[in-house]
Formats: C-alpha cells, structure tokens, sequence
C-alpha cells in the first residue's frame, strides 16, 4: 500500500526486506494481551461470584489498565527514551505475564485491580510504540498492512481468546483460565526478542512534542472524535455478557457463540478494510462508527431472535476490528513525521475512553440497567462520527 504523504527520512527504506516471523509475533502480542484485557468481560459472573462483588465491580478491571494506560501511553518513550523498542516490548510482555499470574492467585477485587496495573502498562506500550514497530519491520510503503497484521490480534482475540476464556471457565476454575494466559504470555516474551528486529527509539521524544502534535490542524478534532468512537463501543462491548443473557433460552454455550461471530467478523473487517484503508480511511472514519451505533442499537432491539442478534453481532465486530486500522493509518497519513506521538496519542484516546465506558457504564449498569447504557453508546458513537468526519474536512 502506498502512504501518499511524505515519510520521514530516519524511517527504514522502502525496499527493505519485510519481517513475517516478527509481524506474527506481533499479532500474538495483540492476540494475548487484548484476551487478557477483555477476559472480564466474558468471565463477569464467576469473577464477580468468586470476589463477592457485583458484576458492576467487577468490571473495573476493565476500568483499571485503562487508567493506567492513560498515563503509560503518553509518557512510555519519556521514560524509556534510549531503549530498543525490542527489549521495550519484551520487558512489556513479561509484565504482563506477570499479571495474569498475580490475577489467578489474588484473594480479592482489590489485589486483582493492583495486579491489573501492569497489564495496562503493557497494553498501552504495546499499542503507543506499535506503528514504530510496524514501520520498521514492513517498510513505510507497507504500513497500513502491517497494522492489518497488529490489528488482527485483536479480531482473533475475539475469536478465540475471550470466547475460549468462558469456555474453559465452565470447565476449570476462572484463575486457571488467568494462569494460563500468563504462561503464554511468557513464552511470547521470549519470541518477540527472537523475531523482532532491532527498533531504535525515535528522536526527540518530549510532551512539548506531543501537544504541538495535537496542534496542528485537524489533529485534536480527529482525537476527541477517536475518543467518543471508542467510548461509544466500549460502553456496550464491556457489558456485552449482561445484553447478551437477556436472550431466550441463553447459556455458556450460546454466549461463547456469539462472542466468537464477533470475533470472526473481525477477522473478515480487519482483512477486507485492510486491503484498502490508505485510500479510504477518510470514508471509513465516519462510516464505522455509524454502522457500530445502529449494530448496537439492533443488540437491543432484537433480543428476541438469536439469529438477528448473531448477525448483529458479526457486523459490529467486523466494524470494530477495523477501527484502530483506521486510526493508524491516519496517523500515517496525516503525521508521517510524528509516528511515535501520534500512535501514543490514539492509545491514551482509546484508553481513557475505555476507562470511562467501564467505570462510568459499571455504575449505571448497576442503577439503571444495559439499555440505558447501550443508549449513551449510540450518541457517543454517532458524535465521534461527526467529529472525525469534520478533522478529515481540515487541510494540514
């Protein structure tokens, strides 16, 4: 794919030869870390039974690697300004292994929610530093595919990790389930030392540097827009296990179902929107977060049929997958020079939306119900639609 604005001359050559072992390891990274940042949302009742907390309780931590995400994202290549951004993941990895480990054996919401913390540090590093990485290991020219790659993680997360965490949870203990996303997410850490090429940090990385980013033209209406578009979806998708229960007839085995028709219509949004993001993405700005809102919408209105809520849910999820491949590319496009800051940028959007939608949707899910929230969902998702469209109107 061919990015048409001009890319900076520290980034590698156009002609260099593409990583496949690393970009693979890569969507494992997304792969397990989006698993084990979601696993809440499908394990919400055992985890909650378990802790002796509310199912609204228990989604804060959901809310928890959010906020830490917050301040990670920005401040991750301050903190780390010299280091490979292979060791960086590395490093990132074993972190969160480490928390999935801390997660299976804590007694309590509260050590749970403190073990989350270094998953949302490895999360938001993972996500700031990951179209860096994704330049470096496919070429500029290839940058859109690349993400694709990235972004596939998360559609497979959806796929098979969430769904297959409530899987196994009706058959072992919802800690084993933790425990294991921990190994694994050991195991990665030492594949992404072993297939990732050396990443150098990008030069002059400071927070007068992210703000003058967020100056120019366009570039604040795009974020708040990112941000009002990932609220909206995650107000609904981090309570999904509750609207979906208020099928007819429904059990462990239909939920793993349809979560898992979201996740495959990730895979087939991620592919085919992919392929032709670097000439569309304007278009797909506003047009996805539409199609969420009225896929949201049909979550409610359809409850009734196991079959329209199915398709509802293969659409929303191949919408949705498709997002951060949006975001990403326009970054690329409208900031070719601020790749870091850019993608630390979105990250923080997408965190502190996350951290909303779950703190603010866990109260209201408790107070006032799923529809309720659901609703707030739809306007957040149609004013981001807004937003994004009007950034797009405006000429760097």
């Amino acid at each position: 794919m061919t990015i048409t604005s001009p890319v900076p001359t520290a980034l590698p050559s156009t002609t260099q030869r593409v990583h496949y072992g690393a970009l693979i390891a890569l969507m494992m990274m997304g792969f397990l870390l989006v698993t084990a940042e979601f696993l809440p949302n499908g394990l919400l009742t055992e985890m909650a039974a378990s802790l002796g907390v509310t199912p609204g309780q228990a989604g804060q931590t959901v809310t928890v690697t959010a906020l830490v995400g917050l301040v990670v994202a920005p401040t991750i290549g301050l903190i780390f300004p010299r280091l490979d951004r292979r060791s960086l993941l590395s490093g990132m990895a074993l972190a969160a292994a480490v928390s999935n480990i801390a997660v299976a054996f804590a007694p309590n919401l509260i050590l749970v929610l403190v073990a989350r913390f270094l998953l949302g540090a490895a999360i938001s590093s993972f996500w700031a530093m990951s179209i860096t990485v994704a330049v470096r290991v496919a070429g500029p020219e290839r940058l859109g595919r690349a993400v694709m790659f990235t972004s596939a993680g998360v559609s497979l997360a959806t796929v098979a990790g969430v769904p297959l965490g409530v899987l196994l949870s009706e058959v072992l203990d919802w800690r084993i389930v933790f425990g294991l996303a921990g190994v694994a997410t050991g195991l990665l850490a030492i594949a992404l030392r072993a297939f990732l090429p050396s990443v150098p940090a990008a030069a002059a990385s400071s927070l007068s540097l992210l703000v003058d980013t967020i100056r120019r033209p366009g570039i604040s209406l795009g974020l708040v827009g990112h941000v009002f578009v990932v609220l909206g979806h995650f107000l609904a998708y981090t309570y999904i296990r509750l609207a979906l229960e208020r099928l007819p007839d429904t059990d462990a085995g239909t939920i793993v179902l349809l979560l898992a028709l979201f996740g495959a219509g990730g895979l087939v949004g991620n592919l085919v929107i992919g392929l032709v993001v670097d000439r569309t993405f304007s278009f797909f700005a506003v047009f996805t977060p539409i199609v969420i809102a009225v896929s949201i919408a049909g979550m409610i209105l359809f409850s009734g049929s196991i079959w329209a809520i199915a398709i509802v849910a293969i659409v929303w999820g191949a919408f949705f997958a498709s997002w951060l491949i949006v975001a990403n590319t326009w970054v690329g496009h409208r900031m070719p020079d601020r790749l870091e800051a850019g993608g630390s940028l979105v990250v923080v959007g997408f965190q502190s939306a996350i951290m909303v939608a779950a703190g603010v949707g866990g109260l209201l899910v408790d107070t006032l119900g799923v529809e309720l929230v659901y609703g707030l969902g739809i306007v957040a998702l149609l004013i981001g639609a807004g937003l994004f469209g009007a950034s797009n109107r405006v000429r760097t």
